[in-house]
């Protein structure tokens, strides 16, 4: 007589417990491999992206990175949630690498990527990022110059391979706005424009403003404006108190709205480091970025392992990334390349978007929804 096997019922709570797991590793699957929601903290990318908007970036628009660190706690990033607990162990640290993309970073695409710093960032403006590469405070951005490109600014006009950029919508910039009366502060809320400051001087009423470019044409068309003018720093200016990189303003006193010429690194490209210039630029890159074991700079050569170098061959590409918040923007121009390994994902839609200042129907910005971003 054949025995019956009976297979034995789990209990509520083992099943609570599967449906937890199953639902933690498909979710950390697709974080991983796919989609990863994020949420706008700063205003860096207004009024492209606005605080609290919620998206999706594609992990699949450039390849999916492997995991460095693995010995992490699921679906966290650099803490225990509600806690200052590392959520990670450098224990175990493997190394990354990128799995086939339909795609490359191209100019303008809005990026996702892990805040590289810069090793010659005084502390004070943001100093470097010692996390492990995978785990590197996330920024979003829009990307400027690929690799191989020579970015410049000139007067706040971006320059790509000597070419004039040209400034996606959403761009704001700041401005001086001087009128023949008081402006009641609605008009900047009809025209979508953050007061910065105000002042008086002659009878004339002079307003700080951030906006952008439709709705500075706006306000110009007033009877009662009598000049727009952009917050211009000129070229040269010594007074400046945003230190930009490579903070050598011995070598190139550059500024936010006067920077570079400056070449952005290629893998294979290879760069003269007898040059003064070069050395500045490239030199955090190549000991601290390009995947060299025992490299450093010492009275002033760059040595790698025991030996100095006057030449210098790239492993990977690098870019440069800008908010479209330009003077309200942590970016390149501040520290510097952001390297291939960093890059999280492609920004392509938002799902959500909520008004922290909105009231009842109002607090979710209906328009927002599942809006493709450019």
């Amino acid at each position: 007589m054949a025995t019956e096997i009976v297979k034995k019922k789990k209990g509520p709570i083992r099943e609570w417990f599967d449906s937890v797991l199953f639902a933690v590793v498909a979710a950390t699957l697709i974080r991983w491999l796919l989609l990863e929601a994020y949420t706008i903290p700063t205003g860096s990318m207004e009024k492209s992206l606005l605080v609290n908007d919620f998206l999706f970036v594609s992990k699949v628009h450039y390849g999916t990175r492997t995991p460095g660190t693995i010995l992490q706690v699921p679906l966290t990033h650099q803490k225990i949630w509600f806690t200052d607990i590392p959520s990670y162990s450098t224990a175990i640290q493997l190394p990354n690498y990128r799995l086939p993309g339909f795609t490359s970073v191209k100019n303008n695409d809005v990026v996702v990527f892990n805040y590289p710093g810069c090793p010659e960032r005084p502390d004070q403006f943001g100093g470097f990022d010692k996390y492990p590469i995978d785990l590197r405070t996330n920024y979003i951005k829009r990307c400027i110059g690929i690799a191989g490109d020579v970015v410049s600014i000139k007067d706040a006009q971006v320059y790509v391979n000597d070419k004039a950029v040209e400034d996606p919508d959403g761009l704001q910039k700041w401005y001086t706005v001087e009128s023949n009366t008081s402006i009641n502060p609605n008009l900047w809320k009809k025209y979508d424009v953050t007061e910065r400051g105000s002042g008086t001087q002659d009878g004339k009423y002079y307003y700080a403003i951030n906006a952008t470019e439709s709705a500075v044409n706006n306000l110009n068309g007033l009877d009662f404006i009598s000049t727009i003018y952009p917050d211009i720093i000129e070229a040269g200016d010594e007074t400046t108190p945003y230190k930009t990189f490579p903070y050598r303003a011995d070598l190139m006193n550059w500024n936010r709205d006067n920077f570079g010429p400056v070449t952005i690194p290629k893998k294979g490209m290879t760069v003269d480091l007898s040059v003064e210039k070069n050395f500045a630029l490239y030199k955090g890159v190549i000991t601290t970025f390009d995947h060299n074991d025992n490299a450093e700079v010492k009275d002033g050569k760059i040595y790698i392992d025991g030996a100095s170098i006057s030449e210098y061959t790239f492993k990977q590409d690098y870019y440069f990334m800008m908010g479209d918040n330009r003077y309200e923007s942590d970016d390149s121009r501040f520290w510097g390349f952001v390297p291939a390994d960093h890059i999280v994902g492609k920004a392509v839609f938002i799902w959500m978007s909520i008004d922290a200042e909105g009231t009842f129907l109002n607090k979710i910005r209906w328009k927002r929804l599942f809006s493709l971003i450019k």
